[in-house]
């Protein structure tokens, strides 16, 4: 009796949540990026290399996966920090803080570009200061790389939080009464049980980063050859009903971003299996 109650399960049997699953991925997934590709493979070679290979584009790449890449490294060390303090400290108004940090979440995206652009242009709060020292930063590739931090940051906080929240503090308090040094204990007890969820975060903060839209569009002054990132290009080229040139630009960053995060998570395997 005690084995036949130990093997019920709240949610129905495999298969049928199997199946539920499978289908749930099919539609949201599967069937949307498999028709993209589909749809790019019925264009000729030639046709494929121009789009994707055309000098804006080019540009349009190496900005929007440059910007990425710095924005989620950033967010992996402030990410980390801020997560730190939330667990570690206690503090007035600490609740407002970890509140505030999920806020690119619940805040529309083209309400955040809009936020940014009024902080950040030459007559905004802040942009009006840097101003001062020759530092812009609305409509230009510095502008893009805070809005991909500001989307970016919630995913790193959020995956490292909780892993800092099972770490007993005792662990750092032995290594310390054992005359290990605090670089010491960063680096051989705290960073090894961090590190995958460091490269977790580091992952979707990326993946949100090189899809974004709303909050680099208008930040970002969209000039081509300079601030104008792919996604926006891709919606350029379907509103000039150059769908064939938007999938194949879509494919290629479909393609860019799944090697990198596969990278990424590679990369937290073989840590994982030496126990780092």
């Amino acid at each position: 009796m005690l084995s036949a109650a130990k093997q019920r399960r709240v949610i129905p049997g495999f298969g049928l949540t199997l199946g539920f699953s499978l289908l749930y991925l099919g539609f949201i997934f599967l069937i949307p990026v498999g028709g993209l590709l589909l749809y790019t493979s019925m264009m000729s070679w030639d046709d494929f290399w121009k789009a994707v290979s055309h000098p804006q584009v080019v540009a349009s790449y190496k900005l929007s996966f440059g910007a990425s890449l710095i924005g989620a490294t950033i967010n992996l060390v402030f990410g980390a920090l801020v997560a730190w303090v939330l667990v570690r400290y206690t503090f007035p108004g600490k609740k407002i803080v970890d509140a505030l940090v999920d806020l690119p979440f619940a805040l529309p995206t083209a309400v955040a570009g809009i936020a940014l652009v009024t902080l950040y242009a030459s007559t905004g709060w802040v942009g009006r200061y840097l101003d001062i020292f020759g530092i812009k930063v609305a409509y230009s590739q510095l502008g893009v790389v805070i809005a991909l931090t500001y989307i970016g940051l919630p995913f790193v906080v959020r995956t490292v939080q909780p892993v800092l929240e099972d770490l007993e503090a005792e662990r750092e308090e032995a290594s310390a009464s054992l005359g290990a040094s605090r670089f010491t204990t960063i680096r051989r007890v705290i960073l090894p049980s961090l590190l995958p969820a460091l490269l977790t975060g580091y992952a979707l903060a990326f993946a949100r980063a090189v899809g974004e839209y709303g909050s680099v569009v208008f930040i970002s002054g969209n000039m081509p050859y300079r601030t104008e990132i792919t996604p926006l290009l891709i919606v350029s080229k379907t509103e000039q009903y150059d769908y064939q040139g938007a999938a194949a630009i879509g494919a290629v960053m479909l393609v860019a971003a799944f090697l990198l995060l596969l990278l990424i998570n590679g990369l937290q395997w073989w840590t994982q299996r030496r126990g780092w």
